[in-house]
């Protein structure tokens, strides 16, 4: 039985009306609901998967999964196995296998193994038998840490006429005036925090294995003092620094203790500084925050029209644009954002016509040129990008200005196009020059270790030690990207810091003019 109702035009009117509103917020839900599912992905991603951004090619690991299927033809049935014709192949060098040899520079010490005395009698004629060579193999041997005490005897005089003339000997110049700690053990200290992780209370557990019982405060206290004695060093540096034509910054989070009027649990912020030219230098220095008013200073001094290479974070284009400097986009940064957007697209629907792989794809194939350039000149690198890397330059920005608007903003794939839409005029000037980079990887490479070493450290106690720390984490990566030990040149650096008087003194201090320093 059929019931028939009778609405009025209004009433009709409006229903339709409803239906609409419940519609259009039916849209907004289900939007919404997208919006969290792929942040909650992305959040799963970030937790669980490989943080590696590398991506191998899906058509190539198909290729290894699915041999036989890939190589025969569809539907053909398989060929009887043909024995090959014989193809005579050139002469070539091959690699010697085996272990790679021991250090020639370490040292050696011989241990002889002879055959017992009555067995150098030759079994034929009875004859003794006499040395002839040696096989010779080699064992790496570690010798544990020694700990030892330098006793300083610091000799007096005296008139043997009369009481009135004793003269001491006055001690020798240190960095830690009255230190309990020598210039190669603070070194150990040093490089053992700061370049390998090892907080101070494991190496206070590990010295008193080996008789040094020293305390976790006492270690710090030192590294703190060594990290002030460096500042001339560290200045020195800066200057440098600011001179040179390219620059690339970044920062990264700190967490210290004890900051006046802060929270223990504030985030304080250690900004990162190299030179793409010149000497190589990278500085790093605290502040108790991210800001422009934190950051500027930094900066103080640069050289006019230099370049500056960052991320999108606004205030390095504060700061480029108060000091005229020429401001570099990172396409790594630009990247990440579609790798982000591309992990949350399920499994089965992922492939090659998905916007995130297709910007990825394109991306590749200006690194694969940058590859193939590395080894170029400035000019020429410059050449090969003005001819080879505008082409893909130009198919990026045309997917881009297809699809700007047309993806949901607060979506992951809409953040990566307007983060591209934002920085693309710095994205595109690493083709005018030559020395310039696509992008800021040497700096992050550089923060790295300390990120390390953060997960082990975890915090610093007080600002003091905010500041010793980045002027030691500076020394230490300088001398790597120098390609110097840091322990011998700190060694070096530690006890001719004292004796330092002028500018001169300092300058000769400097990484790369302790160039083959002794421990």
């Amino acid at each position: 039985m059929r019931t028939t109702i009778t609405l009025s035009a209004e009433d009709y009117q409006a229903l339709l009306g409803e239906q609409q509103r419940l519609a259009q917020q039916l849209r907004l839900v289900t939007v919404e609901r997208d919006l969290f599912k792929q942040r909650i992905d992305a959040l799963l991603h970030r937790l669980y998967a490989a943080k590696s951004e590398a991506r191998a090619n899906p058509a190539q690991r198909d290729l290894f999964l699915n041999e036989a299927e890939a190589l025969a033809p569809q539907g053909a049935p398989i060929a009887e196995e043909v024995t090959p014709e014989a193809v005579e192949v050139a002469g070539h060098r091959r690699q010697k296998r085996g272990r790679k040899p021991l250090d020639p520079h370490l040292p050696r010490e011989i241990v002889r193994h002879e055959l017992p005395e009555a067995e150098r009698i030759c079994a034929h004629d009875g004859t003794r038998l006499v040395e002839i060579g040696a096989d010779i193999s080699e064992q790496l041997d570690i010798v544990p840490q020694q700990v030892r005490v330098i006793q300083h005897h610091r000799i007096k005089y005296a008139c043997p006429c009369c009481d009135n003339s004793i003269r001491v000997t006055p001690p020798p110049a240190r960095i830690i005036p009255k230190g309990l700690l020598t210039e190669a053990a603070l070194a150990w200290v040093v490089t053992a925090k700061y370049q390998d992780g090892l907080p101070l209370y494991r190496q206070a557990a590990l010295l008193s294995r080996f008789g040094g019982d020293l305390s976790r405060t006492t270690l710090a206290a030192s590294m703190v003092r060594v990290g002030q004695a460096v500042q001339p060093i560290i200045n020195l540096l800066r200057d440098h620094l600011l001179e040179a034509d390219l620059i690339l910054g970044d920062e990264t989070v700190i967490q210290v203790l004890k900051e006046s009027g802060r929270a223990a649990q504030s985030k304080s912020y250690l900004w990162a500084q190299m030179t793409g030219s010149g000497p190589p230098i990278r500085l790093f220095s605290y502040t108790p925050g991210r800001g422009g008013t934190h950051a500027q200073p930094l900066y103080d001094g640069i050289k006019l029209g230099a370049a500056l290479m960052s991320d999108g974070y606004e205030v390095y284009n504060g700061i480029a644009t108060a000091r005229g400097l020429i401001h570099l986009g990172c396409w790594a940064h630009a990247r990440r954002y579609f790798v982000e957007a591309e992990a949350v697209i399920p499994k089965a629907s992922r492939g090659p016509e998905q916007l995130p792989t297709q910007f990825i794809a394109a991306m590749g194939e200006l690194y694969a040129i940058e590859a193939k350039a590395k080894e170029l000149s400035p000019e020429q690198r410059g050449q090969q990008r003005q001819q080879l890397c505008k082409p893909v330059l130009a198919k990026i920005e045309g997917l881009l200005l297809q699809h700007l608007h047309a993806v949901t903003p607060n979506s992951l794939l809409g953040k990566a196009l307007h983060y591209l839409s934002s920085q693309w005029p710095k994205l595109i000037r690493f083709v005018d020059n030559g020395a310039w980079p696509i992008d800021n990887n040497l700096c992050e490479n550089a923060i790295r270790p300390f990120v390390v070493g953060r997960r082990n450290w975890l915090f610093c106690d007080t600002v003091a030690g905010a500041h010793a720390s980045a002027n030691l984490y500076s020394l230490i990566e300088t001398c790597k990207a120098n390609d110097i030990e840091p322990y011998p040149y700190l060694v070096e650096l530690f006890r001719q810091l004292p004796l330092a008087k002028t500018v001169e003194d300092f300058e000769a201090l400097l990484p790369w003019h302790l160039a083959n320093p002794t421990a």
